[in-house]
């Protein structure tokens, strides 16, 4: 579904929603008493959960700059999430003012605000799509109404893959979202890991699975699963905060363990 064809915004607020927590971890006011009662209780397993999301945030914003450099000036990204400047278009548009960005994002506080999310430059466009990541082909159908997907495309899915089981296709969607996309195309993904903290990733496993919510911590080998076939870009396979830390204002972070999060950028061949 387009923007266009939107019908009346209905929001579930009788369970924390994850797009809502990392709203609230980024200090934005689009969360309600139920995400921000889960987001203080992750908070009591690991006290960094907003340097995590900033983290991750720096990461968008330097891969894309990075991809943009690299000559892609289109992009799809599956997992929005609410808006908080600069999102994805503004950093592409700074770079290439004629990018093309395809937004999407299945939860409806995201379309409550996606006017934000459709304003591009003059020169360049962006649209948003209201769908779920687990319906590839619906969104690479609308995608490509904006999208040349003849050109290269960046596809990213950031923070988004540790919220999808292995028995729902986790690694099947990501190739079924690469498989139609030109040579020279790229894929960013970040995710959390539980490697640096296994007993406390398995009490926030249980905390997801007591409401409802799935949360699949993947360790640094099941990550790099998602590029087989692809070429990985330097330094490969990364936490998340040291990729290419030079293309982005330094994130200050509490104590001196890593955040726990791995990140990398691939091209396909």
């Amino acid at each position: 579904m387009t923007l266009s064809e939107s019908s009346p915004v209905r929001i579930d607020t009788s369970k924390p929603h994850p797009a809502r927590m990392y709203d609230w971890f980024l200090g934005g006011k689009d969360n309600y008493p139920v995400d921000e009662e889960m987001a203080r209780q992750l908070l009591t397993l690991d006290a960094r959960g907003r340097d995590m999301a900033r983290v991750n945030r720096a990461f968008m914003h330097r891969a894309t700059r990075w991809v943009g450099a690299a000559g892609v000036h289109q992009y799809l990204d599956i997992g929005t999430g609410i808006p908080t400047e600069p999102n994805l278009h503004q950093i592409a548009q700074q770079v290439t003012p004629y990018a093309r960005i395809v937004y999407c994002d299945n939860d409806p506080i995201v379309l409550a605000h996606a006017e934000a999310l459709l304003r591009s430059t003059p020169e360049g466009a962006t649209s948003y799509i209201q769908a779920d990541a687990r319906d590839p082909e619906a969104i690479l159908e609308q995608a490509s109404t904006i999208l040349d997907f003849g050109r290269p495309v960046a596809l990213s899915l950031l923070a988004l893959l540790h919220f999808l089981d292995d028995e729902e296709g986790a690694y099947e969607l990501v190739r079924k979202l690469i498989e139609p996309l030109a040579p020279g195309s790229y894929l960013v993904l970040s995710q959390v890991t539980g490697d640096f903290d296994p007993e406390g990733a398995a009490r926030a496993q249980a905390m997801y699975q007591e409401r409802g919510l799935t949360l699949r911590l993947r360790g640094r080998a099941e990550f790099a699963r998602f590029f087989e076939g692809l070429e990985l870009v330097e330094p490969g396979v990364s936490l998340t905060a040291e990729w290419h830390p030079e293309l982005g204002e330094p994130v200050p972070v509490g104590g001196d363990a890593p955040i726990p999060g791995y990140a990398a950028v691939a091209r396909k061949p």
